[in-house]
C-alpha cells in the first residue's frame, strides 16, 4: 500500500481532480495526477444514485475496485460514513474495502440520514476502529462542522470548535483533515496555523486559486462534484449541437 503521507506538503499541497468511475479515473491518470480520488456525490450520481449512502455498499465496493484496476496511482476514495450504523459494521466495511487495494479514504462527522454531527468522543471511536484496521491507510476526517447549513458569516465562530475537533481527530489516528465549505483566507489560515493534521480545502470555483491556497499553508486541494459538473455539462453541450434544428 502506497503511504499518501509524504503527499501532504503544507504549501506545496496535494492536488485532486475527483473521479467517479474507470474512466474518468483513466483520463485523470493520464494527465500526470500522482494520486487519484473519488468524490462520492459524483460517484452517485453517475450511477443513479443520490449522494448519502444511497448506493448499495457492495456497488460501491464494486466501482473502487473498478477504478483501482483501471490505474497505476494510488487511489484515496470518499467512504462517507463508513456505509455502516455502528462500529461493528464500520470494521467489516472497512475490511472490505481494504481488500480493494484503495490507500486513503475520506470519513465525514455528519450524521448520515439523521441530523448534525456526529459527538465529538463517538466520530473519535469511528476513526480507532479505521486506524485499527489498518496502520498505513490515509485516513482523512472530514468535518462537516461548516458544511451543515452553517452561513459563511458564521465561520468565524466555529473555527475553534473546528480546531477542537481536529486536535481530537488527531489523537484518535486521522491523518488529515478535510473543511469542506471553508473558503475565507484568513480562516483556513488560522486553521492551518492551529490544526495538528494538514488541511484538506474544497475548491468549488475559480475564485479561490491553487496559488493562493498553497500560500496559506493548504497541505491537500480537492474539487469535489466539480469536475462531474463540468463534464456532464460540457457532453449536454456538445449533444445539443446534434438535436438542434
Amino acid at each position: 500500500m502506497t503511504d499518501l503521507r509524504p503527499f501532504h506538503i503544507p504549501g506545496n499541497p496535494l492536488i485532486l481532480f475527483n473521479i467517479w468511475d474507470a474512466g474518468s479515473a483513466s483520463a485523470v491518470a493520464k494527465s500526470g495526477a500522482p494520486v487519484i480520488a473519488t468524490g462520492s456525490w459524483a460517484v452517485a450520481r453517475s450511477q443513479g444514485f443520490d449522494d448519502g449512502q444511497v448506493m448499495p455498499f457492495t456497488r460501491f465496493i464494486d466501482t473502487t475496485a473498478q477504478i483501482i484496476d483501471a490505474v497505476s496511482q494510488p487511489v484515496t476514495v470518499d467512504f462517507e460514513g463508513g456505509f455502516a450504523d455502528d462500529l461493528s459494521g464500520l470494521k467489516t466495511n472497512i475490511e472490505t474495502l481494504l481488500e480493494t487495494g484503495a490507500c486513503g479514504l475520506n470519513l465525514e462527522d455528519r450524521v448520515i440520514g439523521g441530523q448534525g454531527l456526529h459527538d465529538t468522543g463517538d466520530q473519535c471511536e469511528r476513526i480507532k476502529v479505521l486506524r485499527a484496521s489498518s496502520v498505513e491507510m490515509f485516513i482523512n476526517a472530514r468535518c462537516d462542522l461548516l458544511f451543515m447549513g452553517a452561513k459563511p458569516e458564521e465561520h468565524s465562530d466555529l473555527i475553534v470548535p473546528l480546531i477542537e475537533r481536529a486536535k481530537s481527530y488527531a489523537n484518535a489516528g486521522a491523518d488529515g483533515l478535510f473543511a469542506p465549505g471553508l473558503t475565507n483566507p484568513v480562516l483556513i489560515e488560522r486553521l492551518v496555523k492551529h490544526s495538528p493534521l494538514p488541511v484538506n480545502i474544497m475548491r468549488t470555483d475559480e475564485t479561490q486559486s491553487i496559488a493562493d491556497l498553497a500560500d496559506l499553508g493548504v497541505a491537500r486541494i480537492s474539487h469535489g462534484p466539480v469536475p462531474y459538473l463540468k463534464m456532464m455539462s460540457a457532453l449536454g453541450t456538445q449533444a445539443k449541437t446534434y438535436y438542434e434544428r
